[in-house]
């Protein structure tokens, strides 16, 4: 494995550039010259004049110490939250300009958040768990069924569909999580460290399954302060400071079909 200097493209985006996904489509999610602010005493920037664009099927880390915007920037493209300043457009349309309630319908429809806690509701089995997004999509409890089962067993966990989370695993804990975010067949997939909580061979089990599903065709924003995390996605956005620094397009990505192997298999871990 390289060091960031030697993977990045000397001819990288500049920060916050249009990147075009496989098929040059339009950004699932944009940022333009977007500021968050809070008011503590003092009006301290989060973010500051940051632009990003994320295309249909791309895949992108970003990078950055503690308290450099990543969560910020993360709540943003999610519509957790809105920018002081500037625009958020998620699948075409202006979040700022929506109310709470078109916020979380979006949300719904749209984006997929895997947490490093799992957030897991403990009283309901995997397969409720799952299930649960489409509550509020007004499914049906047979076809809610029928979806959480073939999630699960997408990811490796057919034969734990009726365990609680404190009968899994933490690496079968973010699976579950992970099916729960694609429920709705979300168009961008949010992870916020998501291995995190885990250790490093289950971690392995979980990048392989985010690259099996990068090569299905969903759009993945990762947030990780690992270097050899970021290096699964196509690309890594440098923050610090609430600002983009740079973005590096990774020259030779970890856990492509080469590296990754099983990815879904049996977990004991």
């Amino acid at each position: 494995m390289t060091d960031a200097t030697e993977t990045a493209d000397p001819e990288s985006d500049a920060p916050g550039a249009p990147t075009p996904g496989r098929d040059g489509d339009e950004p699932v999610v944009e940022l333009v010259d977007v500021t968050r602010a809070y008011e503590d005493g003092a009006t301290v920037e989060a973010l500051s004049g940051v632009s990003l664009a994320l295309a249909e099927g791309s895949y992108t880390a970003v990078m950055g110490p503690s308290g450099s915007g990543k969560s910020t920037l993360l709540n943003l493209v999610g519509g957790l939250d809105t920018p002081t300043a500037g625009a958020v457009r998620l699948d075409g349309r202006d979040l700022a300009a929506l109310s709470e309630d078109e916020r979380a319908r979006v949300r719904g429809r749209t984006v997929g958040f895997v947490f490093q806690t799992f957030n897991l509701m403990p009283r309901l089995t995997a397969v409720e768990n799952v299930a649960l997004p489409l509550v509020f999509q007004g499914w049906s409890r047979a076809d809610r069924r029928e979806r959480a089962e073939a999630l699960l067993t997408e990811v490796g966990l057919g034969d734990r569909l009726d365990h609680r989370p404190t009968e899994l695993s933490g690496g079968q804990r973010q699976r579950v999580a992970i099916a729960r975010a694609l429920a709705a067949d979300p168009a961008l997939l949010l992870a916020d460290e998501p291995t995190g909580n885990v250790d490093t061979e289950t971690g392995e089990r979980i990048m392989a399954l985010f690259e099996e599903l990068h090569e299905a065709g969903n759009t993945i924003l990762l947030v990780t302060h690992e270097r050899h995390i970021a290096e699964h996605a196509d690309r890594i956005v440098h923050v610090r400071d609430g600002e983009i620094e740079r973005v590096e397009t990774v020259a030779e990505r970890v856990g492509g079909a080469d590296e990754r192997g099983t990815g879904t298999g049996a977990e004991t871990g």
